[in-house]
Parts: C-alpha cells; sequence; structure tokens
C-alpha cells in the first residue's frame, strides 16, 4: 500500500433562518450557515482533505452550486460520495483530523455525535476521527462572529501502482 494526505479548508458565513449543522449534527444555535447545501463546513473540508488525498477534484466539482436538485443535500452525502471515491481507487481512508475555528457556539459537548456521524458516513469508528475547536482570538471575520471555519486532514491508504 502507498499511504497518501489531504487537506481541506472550508468556511461559511452565518444566516438566519437556517439549521446549524456540523459534522452531520443539528447544533443549537440562533443562525445556521449559508450555503446551496446544509453548509456543513466541518463536513466540506474533510470531503476536500479526502479528495485531495486521492487526486480528485473539490466537492464543487462533485456537487456544484449551481445544481438545483442537490440544493439542500446532507453534507453527509458528500462525505459518502468521498468514501465512494476512495473505494473505487481499492483505497482506504486511515482517518481524519480536523479543527473547527468558530466564537460560537460551543461545539465540543456535541462532538462525540459528530464523530459518529461522520464515522457512520466514511465507514470508520469514531475513533478514526479527530475533532477539535478553536476560536480566532475576536479577529477577523470568524472572530467577529459572521462565520465558521473549518479545517481538515485526510490520510487515505491507496494499493501500490501496478
Amino acid at each position: 500500500m502507498r499511504y497518501r494526505s489531504g487537506i481541506g479548508y472550508d468556511v461559511h458565513q452565518f444566516a438566519e433562518g437556517r439549521q446549524l449543522v456540523l459534522g452531520g449534527v443539528n447544533i443549537p444555535h440562533t443562525r445556521g450557515l449559508a450555503g446551496h447545501s446544509d453548509a456543513d463546513v466541518l463536513s466540506h473540508a474533510i470531503a476536500d482533505a479526502i479528495l485531495g488525498a486521492i487526486g480528485e477534484p473539490d466537492i464543487g466539482y462533485w456537487f456544484p452550486p449551481t445544481d438545483e436538485s442537490i440544493e439542500g443535500i446532507s453534507s453527509l452525502k458528500i462525505l459518502e460520495k468521498a468514501a465512494e471515491l476512495v473505494r473505487a481507487k481499492g483505497g482506504f481512508i486511515e482517518n481524519i483530523d480536523s479543527s473547527l475555528v468558530a466564537e460560537e457556539p460551543k461545539v465540543m459537548p456535541h462532538a462525540p455525535a459528530m464523530k459518529e456521524a461522520i464515522g457512520k458516513a466514511l465507514g470508520l469508528e469514531a475513533g478514526d476521527i479527530g475533532i477539535k475547536a478553536t476560536t480566532n482570538e475576536t479577529m477577523g471575520f470568524v472572530g467577529r462572529g459572521e462565520g465558521i471555519a473549518a479545517l481538515a486532514s485526510a490520510s487515505i491508504a491507496l494499493p501500490d501502482r501496478q
């Protein structure tokens, strides 16, 4: 096997009248995130990390924001597609590590549920998924409470080249 790694980053602005979804879990909050899908910034960063590790285009290629048929799609479906593409290459996902950057809400109480949801979508054990959270120390758009950012890395094992 050969081992590959990928990184992912995503950001979404807060929006009124939307449910906040992070890692496939509905998080109680006064605002959700704006986006064509459910705007799950954590799942998007993870999907891009996986796709990058296998040399595929980002999630906008696979799930274009111009496709009305997928408006409001659960980002867990995006993760499922990323895992399917890994399997199609004969590989498997070793582990995921991620960080959420937000001033609010507090997300770590929801981390176990997020790990379970992400793990189910990717075919991983919850223990193979790292989720951390930090603030932006009141700096920039995240620090002003205008949105949430997420970063992720993925480790992938692929068959040796023939």
